[in-house]
């Protein structure tokens, strides 16, 4: 792409003084509400579901009512309302301090911004498994990519979208499997392969496919990238978060996790006067 000189960037910017320009859609006042040139109150609302929605405001694809129900699940599957997980814990220690749900929602879905499980994870399962499809129609199979993504890891089963670190298993995956079939899904060539990697990881380790993986050989199949995946997701665990807020916030105070003073090992320096 050729870059622009510094006139022609100035220009650009001074086009857009003192007036927001949006190519996405908005309200104009007497017309109606669009989102990507879509009647947000006369079409979809009436016709699509929230979710639909969410998807055209994140990604401007319009999705069809069975894919859009696919992709709503992902959402139920994100709902534990368990304060051991850690955006969780968020939730129920705001709960305890009477902060409002707002904050508490947020902040405890801001946790789940993580590369290492909940919505941060999504980018690097959707880029593995793009990867990996890419590395099999030049030439690779399934067995060869999974042994040398297990080599980089220093011989450990350690691929975004498999393995879990705490259980074995996850049974979230056969929810949206029997979900899959109902709705009519196809097994795509993405998630045909999540399958393959699955089998030649569970013959040598016992692990097998996350939610994660089961989500990126879907969706990949579906036409969505990492990005897109990501962003439709950004809020996926809020459900949960809030739920904790409401256990704890119902409760008086210093009901989640209370400690004793000696139930903390102080190796600090010892108790000296302040001058």
């Amino acid at each position: 792409m050729k870059s622009k000189t510094e006139a022609e960037i100035i220009a650009e910017l001074d086009g857009r003084r003192n007036k927001i320009v949006s190519h996405n859609g908005g309200w104009l006042p007497g017309k109606g509400v669009f989102i990507h040139g879509h009647r947000l109150l006369e079409d979809l609302v009436v016709n699509e579901s929230y979710m639909q929605i969410v998807v055209l405001n994140a990604t401007g694809k319009k999705v069809s009512t069975e894919l859009g129900q696919w992709m709503e699940a992902i959402f139920g599957c994100m709902s534990w309302p368990d304060p051991r997980i850690w955006c969780n814990q968020i939730g129920a220690l705001a709960g305890e301090t009477k902060a409002s749900v707002s904050a508490a929602t947020v902040a405890g879905t801001l946790a789940g911004d993580s590369r290492a499980y909940a919505q941060g994870a999504l980018i690097k399962g959707m880029d593995f498994i793009r990867g990996a499809m890419a590395k099999v129609e030049s030439g690779m199979t399934p067995q060869e990519v999974t042994d040398a993504e297990v080599k980089a890891n220093r011989g450990k089963p350690n691929i975004m979208g498999f393995a879990r670190p705490l259980a074995q298993g996850d049974e979230r995956v056969s929810a949206l499997e029997k979900l899959t079939v109902k709705l009519g899904f196809a097994v795509g060539p993405h998630l045909q392969l999540a399958y393959d990697i699955e089998e030649a990881l569970f013959a040598r380790f016992g692990e097998s496919m996350n939610i994660v993986g089961y989500m990126s050989g879907f969706l990949a199949d579906h036409g969505f990238t990492a990005e897109e995946v990501y962003r439709v997701y950004a809020v996926s665990v809020m459900s949960g978060v809030t739920g904790c807020y409401v256990e704890y916030a119902d409760q008086p105070a210093n009901q989640f996790l209370p400690l004793r003073c000696d139930d903390i090992d102080y190796v600090g320096v010892g108790i000296r006067s302040v001058r």
